[in-house]
């Protein structure tokens, strides 16, 4: 049987550090099941990157009561206008439950966005209290999984 490469775009925003280091955890998960990753900062990453990648995940932010954080803003506003039929896509992210309601919506935007553009969920959204503890990483390796298997479908 012939190994086919699998490529992943990691994209991050992060502004305490808890986004980043999760976007890290997911590249290292990737990377030990035999992924080429590309793991950068929304700032410095144009959203039409993901076109050339097998899978797309997104790693976000929520600020406040629910507003998605300008640079965050921009990149959905572009990722918007592509289309990313055949691609398999997550989202994840940090947040901080005293926001309740609130609490990582930015990660349900991209999620509903992400399926809106053509996009095939790949896991379940994932949404993390504060920084990552060993049940969220156990979670991530879960999504690491989750993704490589819809992936492995669609071939």
């Amino acid at each position: 049987m012939r190994q086919i490469m699998t490529t992943a775009k990691i994209v991050y925003a992060s502004m305490t550090g808890n986004n980043e280091e999760i976007a890290n955890i997911l590249d290292e998960e990737l990377t030990d099941r035999g992924v080429t990753t590309s793991l950068s900062d929304i700032s410095f990453t144009p959203a039409s990157e993901y076109l050339n990648y097998d899978l797309t995940l997104m790693v976000v932010y929520t600020y406040g009561e629910g507003e998605m954080p300008d640079e965050v803003a921009d990149f959905y506003d572009d990722l918007a206008e592509l289309d990313l039929t055949g691609k398999v896509y997550a989202v994840m992210g940090s947040g901080d439950l005293f926001y309740e309601e609130h609490y990582c919506e930015t990660v349900d935007y991209f999620e509903q966005l992400f399926t809106k553009i053509g996009a095939t969920k790949g896991a379940e959204p994932l949404k993390i209290n504060l920084e990552a503890d060993e049940a969220d990483m156990d979670n991530i390796a879960a999504v690491a999984d989750s993704v490589l298997a819809k992936l492995n479908e669609k071939a």
